[in-house]
């Protein structure tokens, strides 16, 4: 019987983009950075979305990277609503607020982000079976790294909505066959210096 082996999984956001959909100069210099704080680990994977911005930072930070990785688009890693609660899926007092939040969302781009994410919950998460640990970088977007932090802590469908996270900013999930996942952390940026923390946030959310 093979045995079962920690999954690592790396999620982080594309770095800062600009009004053409690359990145900025800090987007790239927040790439370097966090390729170079993850550049002595063993992955097996770097995976990234299919937009520009998704695919310029996996870029980036493979380049970073010690070992020679492949790095393939995964559109389950894309840009997308993972979610659309029902009325009664929210607590009343927020849902003025998340409605208003969700209000251009089209029944079609419901429908398709809820395949994508079952798509990325199906191929990114669980324990796998192998004789070591695993480890796979996927370079993604707000919404998909809010939807499996929620699913890994079992939260209700709704709770991705109130997760966010800054460009480059890194969070860890690890899977395990005896026990539940593991939040390691969760929109961390101790790699980027002050002036580059906390983009894609509101000034005044900023930290």
């Amino acid at each position: 019987m093979p045995t079962m082996s920690v999954r690592h999984l790396y999620l982080t956001r594309h770095g800062e983009p600009g009004e053409d959909g690359s990145l900025t100069q800090r987007g790239a210099d927040q790439a370097v950075l966090l390729g170079r704080r993850l550049a002595d680990l063993p992955f097996d994977s770097v995976q990234h979305g299919p937009l520009p911005r998704a695919v310029e930072t996996a870029r980036l930070v493979s380049q970073q990277l010690v070992s020679d990785v492949p790095v393939t688009e995964l559109d389950a890693a894309g840009d997308y609503v993972p979610h659309v609660p029902c009325r009664d899926e929210v607590a009343p007092e927020y849902r003025a607020g998340v409605n208003a939040f969700l209000a251009g969302v089209t029944s079609e781009e419901a429908a398709h982000g809820a395949a994508l994410a079952a798509k990325a919950v199906r191929l990114l998460t669980g324990p796998e079976r192998a004789d070591e640990d695993s480890h796979h970088l996927v370079v993604t977007h707000a919404f998909t790294i809010s939807w499996l932090v929620r699913h890994a802590c079992e939260a209700p469908p709704s709770r991705w909505v109130g997760l966010d996270n800054g460009h480059a900013a890194l969070t860890v999930l690890r899977y395990f066959v005896d026990r539940p996942p593991a939040l390691v952390a969760f929109n961390e940026m101790s790699h980027l210096p002050v002036e580059l923390r906390w983009t894609g946030f509101p000034a005044h959310m900023r930290l």
